[in-house]
């Protein structure tokens, strides 16, 4: 199983994802001329170094994980911490770890860190991809391969497209105080933003929580919901659709 069974408490949910704000939902032509949008140059928000000065964020992969030692260890057991022992969702784990059938070397983990403690996390999966019987996330539920997600998940047919790419198990972890949430939270879209462009994406969907965050508009990063809202086990959610082609400019 891929999503969290009943929560005792569904308003911990809150405090591990990104907090978001209602964006408003694009007409039906609009939807269909997202992906058409050329680059924009965008201001570049404010940050906060004091609060974010020694964070820092790796995009990691099969070709180069060697390379970061025991992060991605570490980012797979953060992730179990969120959304297993905190959130109670029935995900595969072994080892201590969380890890399910996108965990694959065509994907990218960008993961946000402060002398090896790992303060949040995203996963990156190409919309091409096909693992067996697997694509991505979104496209899989679309076919009805993972019960606890609706087939209605998003108003269109779930892109397949070298532009496009998937961002799923995003989380900002407990140890993370709240006055140094947003310094991470900017670190993180940041580098998904980045990493988005170096693969040659100009925008990145996936599953958020339906509250939509102000700080989302002060990173520049610009969101369309993209999908009906619904509810897994207490939670709220809703795709959106996010532009990562924006350039910024200090």
């Amino acid at each position: 199983m891929n999503h969290p069974r009943q929560l005792a408490d569904p308003t911990r949910a809150w405090s591990v994802f990104p907090d978001l704000e209602p964006a408003r939902q694009p007409a039906p032509s609009r939807r269909l001329k997202l992906l058409r949008k050329t680059p924009e140059t965008v201001v570049a928000p404010q940050r906060a170094p004091e609060a974010g000065r020694h964070v820092r964020a790796s995009t990691l992969s099969f070709a180069n994980m060697q390379d970061y030692g025991n992060l991605l260890v570490n980012y797979l057991k953060a992730r179990r911490a969120v959304f297993i022992d905190r959130l109670a969702w029935q995900l595969p784990q072994a080892d201590g770890m969380e890890f399910d059938q996108y965990d694959t070397p065509l994907c990218r983990w960008i993961i946000v860190h402060e002398y090896g403690e790992i303060m949040g996390g995203v996963r990156l999966v190409p919309t091409t991809a096909s693992v067996g019987h697997y694509s991505y996330m979104l496209r899989d539920a679309q076919n009805g391969l993972l019960e606890n997600i609706p087939n209605d998940v998003l108003f269109f047919k779930a892109p397949v497209d070298d532009r496009v790419w998937e961002a799923s198990r995003l989380f900002i972890t407990e140890a993370v105080p709240a006055h140094r949430r947003a310094a991470v939270q900017t670190v993180l879209m940041d580098e998904m933003s980045r990493t988005g462009r170096e693969l040659g994406a100009t925008h990145v969907i996936g599953i958020v929580p339906a509250v939509w965050s102000r700080w989302l508009r002060r990173l520049g990063l610009g969101a369309v919901p993209v999908g009906p809202k619904f509810s897994i086990d207490g939670t709220t959610s809703q795709a959106a659709l996010f532009n990562v082609s924006q350039r910024y400019v200090n």
